[in-house]
């Protein structure tokens, strides 16, 4: 480790005018693409924070710019000493599966490791933004507002959620929700997911199967009382819009817990017909039962409350459904490319 910190030290002094940020979760879906936001912003001084296993995620950092890549387990050895020259934390990194079921687990990996990086974080009054949950929401019985009064009324549908209701709701009791950032993302896809597998976005999934088969299998509705087959409602945005709506929180002082989304609910139809329409193909959508474990967790509805970042001038350039499709299916899926 004491060689580690000698190259980091070689390359600080390379590049002292660029702001330092520490990504957690760096190699990931949305990681990766908030790299790409800062480099293009001009930022390399990156610290990656991140465990790069067997699932190929290490592509995702390929031709991105930054100082050094480290495991989460090896990041507070890392600051000790740091104190004056971190400027920010980016914290992605989190275990998002949301059929994962190991429940001292996601504690320990999306909670206490929160809460220990945000204490160190404000202790010495840096920058930090987290990634909250969509997933806290629940059913959203309680609507889909980032309003942190009604942070209590939360019922979260599985572990994951639970976990990230937990740390928002630690901040609030310590009352410290001001002075950091916290998004909830919604149905985020885009490039840079390949190595998520059965996590990865109903388009990357349904991709190989379109091409196979010609058609698209969707999920039956749970309850026709309240929407037909396939009308199920999501809030998807694109990744590339998820990452630039993040690294904007760096240029700004605001605090709070925001929605990331695109505050549009679209039905999985409209998905599906989206990438029959990228790949130049006639609609063919047939559905089928949902697994009974999948039922028991499922929203038919999100659609995130985007007056907040409204505000903050940060939905003006959204992409739209069709459009973000589109591009993803033919400048990244179908040439195997990265973001």
């Amino acid at each position: 480790m004491k060689k580690h910190m000698e190259r980091f030290e070689i390359g600080m002094k390379q590049s002292l005018d660029n702001k330092l940020v520490v990504v957690t979760g760096g190699a990931g879906f949305i990681g990766s693409g908030v790299i790409r936001m800062l480099n293009d912003r001009g930022i390399d001084n990156i610290l990656v924070v991140d465990d790069l296993a067997s699932d190929g995620k290490w592509k995702n950092l390929v031709q991105k710019r930054f100082l050094d890549v480290i495991p989460s387990k090896d990041i507070f050895e890392w600051l000790d000493g740091k104190e004056s020259e971190v400027d920010a934390f980016i914290h992605l990194g989190a275990c998002s599966d949301t059929l994962e079921m190991n429940a001292s687990y996601l504690l320990e990996n999306n909670y206490r490791y929160s809460i220990k990086l945000a204490e160190w974080a404000l202790k010495y009054e840096k920058r930090f933004i987290y990634a909250s949950s969509a997933a806290t929401y629940g059913m959203g019985d309680e609507g889909f507002e980032d309003n942190e009064a009604k942070l209590e009324t939360l019922k979260p549908l599985n572990m994951y959620g639970y976990s990230k209701h937990l740390f928002d709701l630690w901040l609030k009791r310590e009352n410290l929700l001001d002075q950091v950032v916290g998004l909830k993302y919604f149905n985020v896809f885009g490039p840079n997911e390949n190595h998520k597998g059965r996590m990865a976005s109903a388009i990357m999934q349904l991709l190989p199967r379109v091409q196979e088969d010609k058609e698209i299998k969707l999920f039956k509705s749970l309850d026709h009382t309240r929407c037909k087959d396939g009308e199920q409602k999501r809030d998807f945005i694109y990744v590339k819009d998820a990452a630039r709506i993040t690294c904007d929180f760096l240029d700004n002082e605001a605090g709070g817990i925001f929605n990331v989304g695109t505050g549009i609910a679209s039905t999985w139809n409209e998905l599906a017909e989206g990438l029959f329409l990228a790949l130049g193909m006639k609609p063919k959508i047939t559905y089928i039962d949902m697994p009974y474990l999948l039922s028991t967790q499922y929203q038919d509805y999100t659609k995130a409350d985007v007056g907040k970042i409204k505000k903050l001038g940060m939905t003006a350039k959204m992409t739209s459904l069709k459009e973000a499709i589109d591009d993803y299916v033919k400048n990244y899926l179908l040439l195997e490319r990265s973001w």
